[in-house]
């Protein structure tokens, strides 16, 4: 038996198992030997053999037959898997990118897509925080949570938002799957089909999607280094939105940042006219200096905060939040009930304890630190390419970039696929006829020399055949 000295003496008895199999000593439909003839002859205790055959049933290598013992199950032919292979003739909607960087395997490079690189993310403390939870209270891993979500939680969130002058009480806050699952219960409540949204142009193209999928009218506001255009917000009014949805701060894609200014000014159409806004708050952990929030501003008569871990903590491991007044908690919280019933507790349990430590501060003040030392080298890097951003963001890991002119976007995007180089182009997040001029950059994503090269190659061949 191989590895030996890496495997327990279950896995090595199931191995050895498995070789009788694929050897043809024992074939489909042949009776092994008895527990206590086994742990005999291969010099193991009964209760070895027994767990033994019990995963390799679970696994349908043998078949457990009551009084009679246990027999190779009959083989069947398994479903041949392809790896999955980039489609390159796909039409790039807004849902094209996550597709892409989602289905790539591990070689294929990023610098596209909107998380960190696995080796950026906090490992050691999701895997300590992961550990303590199973050794802790048995209802994170067995029961159902309350309908709000953790209280623990609830109250670090809370606390969190207090930081930033959002003033919430812990029952306000509704813990849901992820952030888009809370954009989704939102719109479900609040939009019937034919409403109208305002929407940043550009802004993050899963917005765009979910809004599809709701059958409401998207009306795109241009956003500015400070905000969405004022003139025409008040423009986009005469639409009678019911909803606008945005970042504050370190908006995605542009990386910019709401001013004073206009944030008074939203607030004040949003009283008047009587819509919703959403503010996401995905990358409020990755700014140094936090940017005006529109729940601090005005509180919750017309905001609703939304927001999840997985741009800092876990992907893996989903968890998000809606913030609200509580005449609005209520009713989402009967249609997360009716949907989906409840959320993950143990995912929830985890998050809080890696909140709770001193380490993830720490992680934080590391993680901003290399965001922005990688900002530097990726502008650097464009900049010999004539890719220029659209504005240097203060913080966080995404840039808006313009191409040089006379590039032919297209055939870039599908070079650089083709190369093993996963790009974001910006009519997936506009659809402002500039918008193929522009690609969304992460900089997280971005320091190896490859993304570089391919795009340098990329824009020869685009540029030659726009002339």
């Amino acid at each position: 038996m191989e590895n030996k000295a890496k495997k327990s003496k279950i896995e090595q008895l199931m191995l050895w198992v498995e070789q009788q199999i694929e050897q043809r000593i024992w074939i489909s439909g042949s009776r092994l030997p008895s527990v206590r003839s086994l742990a005999q002859q291969q010099h193991v205790s009964v209760s070895t053999v027994v767990e033994a055959y019990a995963r390799l049933v679970a696994q349908d290598v043998l078949e457990a037959r009551q009084g009679a013992g246990f027999f190779v199950k009959s083989a069947l032919q398994p479903y041949l898997l392809s790896p999955y292979q980039p489609q390159f003739d796909r039409t790039v909607d807004p849902l094209w990118i996550s597709r892409q960087s989602l289905d790539a395997s591990d070689d294929v490079l990023k610098p596209g897509c909107g998380w960190l690189p696995s080796a950026w993310m906090p490992e050691e403390l999701v895997r300590k925080a992961i550990r303590t939870v199973s050794r802790g209270d048995a209802n994170a891993l067995l029961n159902y949570a309350t309908a709000l979500g953790l209280p623990e939680l609830r109250q670090m969130i809370a606390r969190r938002l207090d930081s930033v002058g959002v003033i919430a009480h812990p029952d306000q806050v509704l813990l849901v799957e992820s952030g888009t699952h809370a954009i989704d219960l939102i719109c479900r409540l609040y939009l019937k089909s034919g409403d109208t949204v305002l929407i940043d142009d550009p802004c993050y193209f899963n917005f765009q999607a979910l809004l599809n999928v709701h059958g409401v009218k998207t009306v795109a506001v241009p956003f500015t280094p400070t905000g969405p255009d004022l003139q025409a917000f008040e423009q986009a009014l005469q639409h009678q939105p019911r909803l606008y949805i945005t970042n504050s701060g370190l908006h995605n894609p542009t990386g910019a940042s709401l001013s004073l200014q206009t944030a008074y000014q939203i607030l004040k159409w949003a009283e008047q006219c009587q819509f919703l806004i959403i503010e996401d708050e995905i990358f409020a952990d990755l700014e140094y200096s936090p940017a005006p929030r529109y729940a601090a501003l005005g509180g919750f008569a017309q905001i609703l905060q939304i927001g999840s871990f997985s741009k800092t903590i876990s992907a893996a491991i989903r968890c998000g939040y809606i913030v609200a007044d509580p005449a609005w908690i209520e009713p989402l919280l009967d249609l997360k009930v009716a949907t989906t019933l409840n959320h993950d507790h143990f995912n929830a349990a985890v998050i809080y304890q890696v909140l709770q430590g001193s380490q993830y501060n720490k992680y934080l003040e590391w993680l901003k630190k290399s965001l922005a030392q990688a900002m530097t080298y990726s502008v650097q890097q464009l900049a010999l390419l004539d890719i220029h951003p659209w504005m240097v963001p203060k913080a966080g890991m995404l840039i808006w970039c313009k191409l040089p002119q006379g590039v032919n976007s297209e055939q870039l995007l599908q070079y650089c696929l083709a190369h093993g180089v996963i790009l974001a182009p910006g009519h997936a997040f506009s659809r402002s006829e500039h918008a193929e001029q522009f690609l969304r950059f992460n900089v997280a994503q971005s320091l190896n020399a490859k993304v570089f090269q391919v795009l340098a190659d990329g824009l020869a061949l685009s540029s030659n055949q726009s002339l």
